[in-house]
């Protein structure tokens, strides 16, 4: 199996400029499309080896290893871009049923079993693997379930309604709930989801109100300081404790690139100079994220100390994704950016030659060669930087003038916190069912809570670690 721990010794054969690489049994040219393909195909099929949730008396949707429910949002959205660049239908129906099946009652992502470790950039993360399927006229579900666009509408409205003017002049929280860790956290990811799906529901759909929406978040950020009005760097967050007056300025490839690609949608409809402008300052700080003079993208923060977790081993799947949604909407920028992605994908390749069956993908790309690090982050980092090579034979994101089809509802997901269901088809068992575990998790959150602010942090962190992972499986 692709993520099987097992170091294996090959020979990288690299013809001029690393076009053309092998690693055990993959090989691509990636001046080839068919060849790009076929590689991609290769590491696609290692990302599908971290899921089960198509077996019987498995959760669908959930990705295997203890990852983090939004991570498997995020391996969907992986997984929608290989479909749609390379024509590969083989998992089309597997992704649209765990797409589906965890959207929650109230059809917006907010699944009951996940409410102890929900944050707002969770959920984000899921609506926009559901925007991304309507951009893609991924297939649409029938028509007694929630519908792509409807989803990404719920999703932005949800997390719309948890604005918040009490604390730090605006902003979304992290977390969803009070007894949630990081309730007190308002950061540049859960905020960037936010603006992202605003940028992207007003191309789509038309409806400037989501465009409004993306311009009072960008305020937010660059007044605050979370985007720097002088260098354009994305910092991470502030805390409400202190008004954010004292920012967390560590930076991560997706912070940048979430408004990146957001301030691509925005140019795109807008063809306005306020938004190029903001999107070249945003460019112009991939520096930081690139390793040396060697044009590879890489973590800075975490990276060269080999410290990165789960989460942030899957992060540069997302600058990458990103990138070449930025370079597909603002073509003006395909002369930055696409040299990076191919001088990235061709180092990403090489790391493909771990693992028993010898294409297991690595987390560095910097070492040209496995570096003994797999998991789900890795294989999606290595599929969306190597599939971003398919741009030039791919379309752009449609909009629902241009070959869209999915069915919207502007008022999805605005009863998202109350008791309101999506469904009368939903039997009183169903729910009773929903509100005994909903009770459950929210007995263990408040005794957590209390074991917290009495020093217990450390046992309480274990605790609620647990409860996240079986969680999964209720």
């Amino acid at each position: 199996m692709g993520h099987v721990f097992f170091g294996a010794f090959t020979v990288l054969v690299c013809a001029l400029f690393g076009v053309v690489i092998t690693a055990n049994g993959i090989t691509v040219d990636l001046n080839d499309e068919v060849s790009i393909k076929s590689a991609a195909r290769i590491v696609a099929d290692g990302l599908m080896n971290y899921y089960h949730g198509n077996e019987s008396g498995r959760t669908p949707g959930v990705f295997d290893g203890g990852y983090y429910w939004w991570e498997s949002g995020a391996a969907w959205g992986s997984m929608l871009d290989y479909w749609f660049f390379t024509g590969d239908d083989t998992y089309v129906e597997v992704a649209k049923e765990g797409m589906l099946f965890q959207v929650g009652t109230d059809w917006d992502y907010m699944p009951k079993n996940q409410t102890l470790s929900l944050g707002n950039d969770d959920q984000g993360f899921w609506g926009i693997t559901a925007m991304a399927a309507a951009e893609r006229n991924f297939t649409n579900p029938s028509s007694d379930q929630p519908q792509w666009l409807a989803l990404a509408q719920a999703v932005f409205n949800s997390i719309a309604l948890a604005w918040d003017s009490q604390y730090c002049s605006g902003g979304v929280r992290w977390q969803k709930f009070v007894f949630n860790n990081g309730y007190d956290y308002k950061n540049s990811i859960s905020n960037g989801v936010l603006f992202q799906l605003g940028a992207r529901l007003q191309r789509y759909t038309k409806n400037e109100t989501y465009g409004s929406w993306a311009e009072k978040v960008w305020d937010w950020e660059s007044t605050i300081g979370l985007i720097d009005s002088t260098t354009s760097y994305v910092y991470d967050g502030g805390s409400t404790e202190n008004n954010c007056q004292v920012l967390n300025k560590i930076q991560w490839t997706y912070n940048m690139a979430v408004y990146m690609a957001g301030a691509a949608y925005m140019y795109n409809y807008t063809q306005s100079d306020t938004w190029k402008t903001r999107l070249d300052n945003l460019i112009n700080t991939l520096d930081v994220f690139l390793y040396g003079n060697t044009n590879v993208l890489y973590e800075p923060a975490c990276e060269p100390s080999s410290s990165c977790n789960a989460d942030q081993q899957s992060f540069k799947a997302y600058i990458s994704r990103w990138m070449g949604a930025t370079i597909q909407l603002a073509p003006y920028t395909y002369s930055t950016l696409f040299p990076i992605l191919t001088t990235s994908a061709s180092a990403a390749i090489r790391t493909c030659n771990g693992g028993l069956d010898g294409v297991t993908c690595g987390y560095t790309w910097l070492t040209g060669t496995y570096d003994g690090k797999y998991g789900l982050g890795e294989q999606m980092a290595a599929l969306e930087v190597l599939q971003s090579q398919l741009l030039p034979y791919t379309a752009v994101p449609y909009t629902n003038d241009t070959g869209g089809s999915s069915i919207g509802n502007p008022n999805a997901g605005t009863g998202a916190l109350s008791s309101q269901t999506s469904s009368s088809t939903i039997q009183t068992k169903d729910k009773a069912g929903a509100w005994i575990v909903t009770c459950v998790l929210s007995a263990i959150a408040l005794l957590t809570s209390i074991w917290m602010a009495m020093d217990g942090k450390g046992e309480a962190k274990k605790l609620q670690e647990w409860i996240r992972v079986e969680s999964n499986y209720a």
